[in-house]
């Protein structure tokens, strides 16, 4: 393979992964029911776990333990072969194998186009719409301040 094709598999998966970690769980599978799923194994069945979040003052200081995060993650093999992994911050342990379920199936080629109209390109939307909400709701509690110049003699 060669190192165009494995950078733009990998930015489609990060992509993927960047929409699925802001859907509901419910609203996954419910996209992800149209789709004819093929037979997978869980390779690491889900689990809940710790990591460890790290800051920084001012972008440059010193490295600090800030506090843990609880994350689920999982990880599946579709019967052709193809592994998905899913992370995410919570103990969603069904959020975290539907999402490497949906890995594993962007990297097939039969799936990869399904995948992208079925169930991300309608979470992409839901999300944006969601934002554009927030934006507007955030806009209009907005308060402009000025200043007045004083004119002197």
């Amino acid at each position: 393979m060669t190192s165009t094709f494995l950078n733009g598999q990998q930015t489609r998966r990060q992509a993927a992964m960047a929409v699925l970690v802001h859907a509901a769980t419910a609203e996954i599978a419910g996209h992800l029911a149209a789709l004819d799923v093929p037979a997978y194994e869980q390779l690491r069945e889900p689990e809940n776990g710790l990591v460890m979040l790290r800051g920084r003052i001012g972008g440059d200081g010193a490295p600090f333990n800030l506090g843990e995060a609880t994350v689920s993650r999982a990880a599946v093999r579709l019967a052709s072969g193809e592994v998905g992994f899913g992370y995410t911050l919570g103990r969603d342990r069904t959020k975290a194998e539907l999402i490497a379920l949906c890995d594993a199936l962007i990297q097939t080629d039969a799936f990869t186009d399904a995948v992208e109209t079925k169930v991300l390109a309608p979470l992409r939307g839901r999300i944006a719409e969601d934002r554009q909400q927030r934006a507007a709701q955030t806009a209009a509690t907005k308060v402009d301040f000025y200043t007045l110049v004083r004119g002197e003699g």
